[in-house]
């Protein structure tokens, strides 16, 4: 039996008198002890299909199950057994302190208080909170937060824990440290299972056993990082820093161009480019500079996942 299943799952929203189909036959397999990550822009399905793995939401069509329980109908089997963080959330009561917050969740799961006080003690201890449990929830910082959600989640001792952009905005220590913590987590149990999301490919990369993108709905391609990124090989990766920023949209009218992102940089910009020949490479640099952009720097890099989804989907995370 696999952590979970999705077999032929649609699901379908109306939104201003029309039908947008939000999740379109996805199938996947993640197994116990993975760590499996889920990559996809925003709006692409991410969210939806989480929703229905922890029985928030009912697929339109199609079968779902977590642990061999049915999502449609063993919610009540499955709850006690996940769990799920979000980043940028706000966990917990404000005026209650960390301990009182992480306490009434305990208490939620029916975890014996003897044992409820002995997980939140070894789980602050292990975030580095331990001094904050007399804090209200409303004077932490964000990663401070974050670290509550993380012991919220993981104290009920979950088969099935569904992180969706768990580092969202933290400092790099404290993604760190939260990265760090997951793969210990796993490694203690092999009948743990992870199923996260995340918008920071290197960590996709760093964690995930496995990847799945999505792109409207649809799963384009699902494999280890190593060999997802063995479908660029053959491309050119470039990464410029152009100044001053200017528009990029007319990258889509070049024919060698498989995909591309830009950032923007305090006024310059911070583009990365996919092309399948060196001849495109000069046409992406005259058009800059023709648009009025001056170079600062370029270099041709290694394919990553990023990479990879710029081919795959045309555009990148954001």
């Amino acid at each position: 039996m696999d952590a979970i299943t999705c077999e032929h799952v649609d699901r379908i929203f109306e939104s201003k008198n029309r039908m947008v189909k939000a999740l379109n036959d996805v199938t996947i397999t993640v197994k116990k002890g993975e760590l499996f990550g889920l990559l996809g822009p925003n709006g692409a399905g991410k969210t939806t299909l989480i929703k229905i793995l922890t029985t928030l939401l009912l697929p339109t069509s199609g079968e779902a199950h977590v642990y061999g329980y049915d999502v449609t109908k063993d919610e009540t089997k499955i709850r006690p057994i996940i769990n799920m963080v979000s980043g940028g959330e706000f966990s917990g009561y404000g005026l209650l302190t960390v301990h009182e917050n992480l306490w009434m969740f305990s208490q939620f799961y029916g975890i014996p208080g003897k044992e409820a006080n002995k997980r939140i003690e070894t789980l602050m201890e292990r975030l580095g909170i331990v001094h904050m449990g007399d804090r209200k929830i409303r004077t932490l910082s964000t990663g401070e937060r974050q670290k509550v959600s993380i012991i919220r989640a993981f104290m009920t001792d979950p088969r099935v824990v569904f992180l969706d952009e768990p580092t969202l905005g933290l400092d790099v220590e404290t993604a760190r440290l939260i990265r760090r913590f997951i793969q210990e987590w796993l490694a203690q149990d092999s009948q743990r299972t992870v199923l996260l999301t995340t918008h920071y490919m290197m960590e996709a990369d760093e964690l995930c056993s496995r990847i799945a993108i999505i792109n409207e709905g649809k799963i384009v391609a699902l494999d280890t990082p190593g060999n997802l990124k063995n479908m660029v090989k053959k491309e050119i990766s470039l990464n410029i820093e152009v100044f001053p920023e200017i528009r990029v949209d007319w990258l889509n009218t070049l024919e060698g161009v498989m995909g591309f992102n830009s950032r923007d940089a305090g006024g310059n910009l911070n583009l990365r480019v996919v092309v399948d020949n060196d001849a495109t490479v000069g046409e992406v640099l005259a058009g800059i500079s023709q648009r009025g952009g001056k170079i600062s720097y370029l270099n041709k890099e290694e394919p990553t996942l990023e990479d990879v989804f710029l081919k795959l989907t045309g555009r990148g995370l954001e």
